[in-house]
């Protein structure tokens, strides 16, 4: 039985409005790829509005990736997000795991605690001395530990464990599965869209790390590509105000405008995200539907 669907105008005007937001939101980021991709002498010219490159060259691109500081905070960006991801996965799905359990003494004074840690925090200057005290700073650990397990996303991840059917659980049970095996190898991959919504929420904090990154780690080896990047982008503003600069000097490549390097580094900060997410947007869309809506 094939089903007609006939344009009406509220679905016409939600799908123009729906268009328009998504130009909305995509058209900074193109117009930020353009301008890096733009020629420096047309850059004055088109006054960052142009729609395509003029003097396409990736002469920008090849400046900013000669500074050793960014390939460094490339790696340490992405040792942060993996091992962060990692501690975050299995803190979570051990959390969730329990908490379902109707059986659990004292799982509704649990709960009550995370329900508030989801309202109240306790601010940064108790997190500083925690990690003073924890003899974290200046480590990785510092910045890879903070908040290890979200309170909302293991309400979210509580969600898509309930939903796992009983039966398989207590088939495993009389197979002779310990609780961790059962977790793991039951629970975590019938609930695969739960554990792929929190994933990229969690990836997503950990490679934006900036604010944290920034009091805790203060050798500059260790300083993730946000960090890094935002250093980069004000000592070119300073340099400029005070009345430019010798971007050969620091950049390895001459007469390139600030607002092409400024545009590139967006760039390269939000590429690996644009890229690993089409791998989890199918996940991404069941996850936040079955989270949201009971079958």
């Amino acid at each position: 039985m094939v089903v007609e669907r006939r344009l009406s105008p509220g679905r016409i005007l939600n799908g123009l409005f729906l268009t328009f937001l998504a130009l909305v939101m995509i058209y900074p980021i193109y117009n930020q790829l353009v301008i890096s991709l733009t020629g420096p002498e047309f850059i004055a010219a088109a006054d960052g509005t142009t729609l395509v490159p003029r003097g396409l060259t990736f002469a920008t691109y090849r400046a900013v990736l000669a500074i050793p500081k960014v390939y460094i905070g490339i790696l340490n960006s992405l040792l942060i997000t993996s091992a962060g991801l990692v501690v975050n996965i299995v803190l979570t799905s051990l959390g969730a795991y329990v908490l379902i359990k109707k059986d659990l003494a004292g799982r509704p004074i649990f709960m009550t605690l995370i329900v508030i840690t989801m309202i109240f925090e306790g601010g940064l200057i108790p997190d500083y001395f925690l990690m003073r005290n924890l003899r974290l700073l200046d480590s990785y650990w510092s910045v890879i530990l903070y908040k290890a397990v979200n309170p909302y996303y293991l309400v979210i991840l509580m969600r898509f464990f309930n939903g796992v059917p009983p039966s398989l659980i207590e088939a495993a049970r009389i197979d002779g599965y310990s609780e961790v095996r059962i977790l793991f190898r039951i629970v975590i991959p019938v609930s695969i869209a739960g554990i792929a919504t929190i994933s990229l929420f969690y990836g997503v904090f950990h490679w934006n790390e900036y604010f944290r990154a920034m009091i805790y780690l203060t050798s500059e080896v260790k300083w993730p590509l946000q960090v890094v990047l935002r250093e980069l982008i004000v000592s070119l503003e300073k340099a400029a105000f005070v009345g430019g600069m010798n971007y050969q000097r620091m950049a390895g490549a001459a007469d390139i405008a600030f607002k092409a390097i400024k545009a590139s580094l967006i760039i390269i900060a939000i590429l690996p995200i644009m890229a690993f997410y089409p791998f989890l947007l199918r996940y991404f869309v069941k996850g936040r539907l079955q989270g949201s809506v009971k079958e």
